[in-house]
């Protein structure tokens, strides 16, 4: 998977070449126009000189939960935003790449606070799964039969419609994976 990262991070890396930095003088005429008309050719061709600034945040970034491609397609949308932003309220070029860069990182961070999130999440699902499935193997020990919602959620202190989701969620887990783990059992037979 480096190799393929590698290759695409190349790419990126010369279509940001390929579009360096502009000159103060050229920036304060396209954001004049970008103004004017916007969504146009001037607005189109600031962003593009301004993807280094994605660029540079991903790279601040990788090995934080995303990958750089990521990360790049995260911060190429934070610089449409902010150039497009910043034309329509007709904000001095000084400050264009400063403000593209406040918004990137921005929403580079928040992207991985969301990342980061989800991990936790699905992390506490795993848990509170090994825990009903516990919780349901001792019951069935104790009582000698299945045991009802009701008491697995008494048994764990949920709530019943906590047991109810987890269970549903845990079925349907369980049917995507026979159902991808039969092509494998038809070889075996």
């Amino acid at each position: 998977m480096e190799a393929l990262d590698d290759t695409i991070l190349d790419a990126i890396a010369a279509q940001v070449r390929a579009h360096p930095p502009l000159q103060q003088e050229t920036v304060i005429e396209l954001l004049g126009e970008a103004h004017r008309e916007p969504r146009g050719p001037a607005e189109a061709t600031l962003i593009r000189h301004h993807l280094g600034v994605a660029l540079d945040g991903a790279l601040a970034r990788r090995d934080r939960g995303l990958d750089v491609g990521d990360l790049y397609q995260e911060g190429s949308v934070a610089v449409v935003t902010a150039v497009e932003e910043y034309a329509a309220r007709a904000g001095d070029a000084a400050g264009l790449r400063a403000y593209v860069k406040r918004i990137v990182d921005l929403h580079l961070d928040a992207a991985l606070e969301r990342e980061q999130e989800a991990k936790r999440s699905e992390e506490a699902l795993v848990r509170d799964s090994r825990l009903l499935e516990a919780a349901q193997l001792e019951l069935v020990h104790r009582l000698g039969r299945e045991p009802t919602t009701v008491e697995l959620a008494a048994f764990l202190e949920w709530t019943a419609e906590r047991v109810d989701t987890l269970w549903a969620m845990l079925a349907e887990a369980r049917a995507i994976n026979d159902v991808t783990l039969l092509p494998y059992l038809d070889d075996l037979e």
